[in-house]
């Protein structure tokens, strides 16, 4: 899986999407995503495995189980394990979601 096939299956859960943050101001609930980090396999000195990791977060003005589902059934039909916290921003009064994922060899 690439970066675009990523941005394409998120894009089709409905909600306004953006890589890093939005250029204006969006209301709840929206997706953003970004790279983090990679932890390529290395072999014979040289990068033989790409494994960029990216962060996929959910934000929500409630607790919305059901959005959260919906997001994470995604991950698991794209055979994405993830690892997922939750933040309750106070200056922002909204749930930020923040699902943890490694996509390999895109």
């Amino acid at each position: 899986m690439t970066q675009a096939e990523l941005f394409a299956a998120l894009k089709t859960l409905g909600l306004p999407i953006a890589y890093g943050s939005f250029i204006t101001v969006q209301l709840p609930p929206f997706i953003t995503y970004q790279f983090a980090s990679n932890d390529d396999l290395f072999a014979d000195n040289k990068n033989a495995i790409a494994a960029d990791n990216f962060q996929i977060e959910l934000y929500t003005a409630t607790k919305d189980l059901a959005r959260e589902k919906l997001l994470q059934d995604k991950l698991k039909s794209l055979n994405l394990p993830y690892s997922k916290l939750e933040t309750w921003i106070d200056e922002e009064k909204m749930y930020q979601i923040l699902y943890e994922i490694q996509i390999t060899g895109g």
